[in-house]
């Protein structure tokens, strides 16, 4: 494991660095330039990294909320678009996590870290990528199965394939994101080192660009197909399908969009980073709003999932109602209250409607308004019913 001996220690290249383990990190940057100009905040953080540290929080606490309310508030959370769902959610989730270890980290505590603990840092936002990417692809895939095959398999059958494709990204994520940990970085070779990322090696940053980059081209292919097959069918298939099928696809293609656009702008700089030498690009040492960029992504898809699924929107909802219960934030008795008093209104307004329409009908339309009501009440009941447990 001589790696590990080079990222443990700088005695195995004596030439190129001095004594002392923190003189490793010291040595990268200073070769790349990042020590000029730099700031020593003490240990104190700034105002935009307290920003970025709030930002971060709200990721964790929205993707945390959305994947309990697949996991524990759908009915059909084994339907393989919530698998894919929480999926994509858990990696947005690993996406705040890494950003959070990554501004705490980072400063004047950037020089404290070992080589191993610094690309241990910078790979999980790596494979938060990773799994982002794999998960859209994993999305594409299923999206274009459902649509274009005639046949349809068996919904055990399809959920055990997707369990099985969603573990097979996130084993390739961390292969991916994490192989400058186990070989594949600059230490000990400064020639070859990022700007942007001074112990990690241009070639693997390049590498890993064509690896997205690929995957991107070959999700925008799947969905092309997509289309290309539902403007074809739009003549056999039923209005009401075809129009669903839809929805769901402007909501994947804005996922897909809206990913391209956060993370375009950090692809574009490292792919300057592997052109550009040491020292000759500036705009290299001030790009912690890129960064940024990228991570905002993981807090705009979990508004894409609310607003794309009405599910989605309820069972949130009623796990949001259930903590307020439990946290004694909102009065179990008042909110009970005004449950009842808006089913109540609402079913008398719709008694109204039924009967300006057509006058002849009794009270028939009184058992689906209750049976509404009682729908709309049983979540309401259950989160009190736990809440006086």
């Amino acid at each position: 494991m001589k790696f590990l001996h080079a990222l443990s220690s700088s005695t195995s290249c004596p030439d190129v660095y001095g004594g002392g383990n923190h003189n490793v990190i010291v040595a990268h940057y200073n070769h790349t330039g990042r020590l000029q100009n730099r700031k020593d905040d003490e240990g104190v953080l700034s105002i935009g990294a307290v920003l970025f540290l709030c930002l971060s929080i709200f990721i964790i606490l929205e993707n945390l909320v959305v994947l309990l309310a697949v996991l524990f508030g759908m009915r059909q959370r084994h339907r393989w678009v919530y698998i894919c769902i929480a999926n994509i959610t858990l990696s947005d989730l690993l996406t705040g996590t890494a950003y959070v270890i990554n501004i705490c980290m980072s400063g004047s505590r950037t020089f404290l870290l070992t080589p191993m603990l610094w690309l241990l840092r910078e790979g999980l936002l790596f494979v938060a990528l990773a799994a982002s990417i794999f998960s859209l692809l994993l999305i594409a895939i299923e999206r274009c199965t459902t649509m274009m095959k005639s046949a349809h398999p068996k919904p055990s059958q399809k959920t055990y394939r997707v369990y099985v494709l969603v573990a097979l990204s996130w084993v390739t994520a961390f292969a991916i994101g994490l192989l400058p940990l186990f070989g594949w970085n600059c230490v000990c070779h400064l020639s070859s080192c990022s700007t942007f990322l001074p112990l990690y090696s241009k070639s693997y940053i390049l590498f890993a660009l064509v690896i997205f980059f690929v995957i991107l081209l070959t999700i925008g292919a799947v969905y092309f197909a997509i289309y290309w097959h539902v403007r074809g069918s739009a003549k056999k298939c039923s209005i009401r399908n075809l129009n669903r099928s839809l929805r769901l696809l402007k909501a994947v293609i804005s996922i897909v969009g809206t990913f391209v656009v956060c993370w375009g702008p950090l692809f574009v700089l490292l792919l300057v980073d592997y052109f550009c030498y040491s020292r000759h690009c500036g705009g290299l040492l001030k790009a912690h709003w890129f960064i940024a960029l990228a991570v905002f992504n993981s807090a705009i898809n979990p508004c894409i999932y609310s607003f794309g699924s009405l599910e989605l929107r309820k069972a949130i909802s009623q796990l949001l109602c259930c903590c307020c219960l439990r946290l004694g934030i909102c009065n179990a008795k008042s909110f009970l209250s005004k449950e009842t008093s808006s089913t109540s209104g609402s079913h008398h307004s719709s008694l109204r409607n039924s009967f300006s329409k057509v006058r002849n009908l009794s009270t028939s339309p009184q058992a689906p308004a209750r049976s509404s009501r009682k729908s709309r009440l049983s979540s309401t009941t259950s989160c009190l019913s736990a809440s006086s447990g």
